[in-house]
């Protein structure tokens, strides 16, 4: 599996996690100049920003570690974008799933609030 199959077949995985967790899935793959968010969803009355990363290993540092602050602001412009064109007023929460996938495990970590947008 190439890194690009990897990403949709991590992104497949958490658009199932998240459902099974209860969410609502209302856009995928969110563009905005050249930036993109992985997942919008809501739950609990709040639209849920959703970034996936998706490794074969952790030995250089769990996936979800290369959610920088540059990607992070990124993250934001994106969401900030979907938000006002689509009259989004619920609060917003962004979030990270972190999978390790090979051919001797997958595992899923959900990180819920796991940056903020700084003023």
């Amino acid at each position: 599996m190439n890194h690009q199959e990897l990403g949709v077949f991590g992104e497949s995985l958490a658009v199932t996690y998240l459902k099974n967790k209860g969410y609502k899935i209302i856009a995928q793959n969110v563009k905005y100049m050249k930036w993109e968010v992985d997942i919008i969803a809501t739950f609990d009355g709040k639209i849920i920003v959703v970034e996936v990363k998706t490794r074969v290993t952790s030995e250089i540092g769990e996936p979800w570690r290369a959610v920088t602050r540059t990607k992070q602001k990124q993250i934001i412009r994106v969401a900030h974008d979907y938000l006002t064109r689509n009259d989004c007023e619920e609060e917003t929460r962004f979030d990270v799933v972190s999978i390790v996938h090979n051919s001797f495990r997958t595992d899923i970590e959900h990180i819920e609030d796991a940056f903020y947008p700084i003023s």
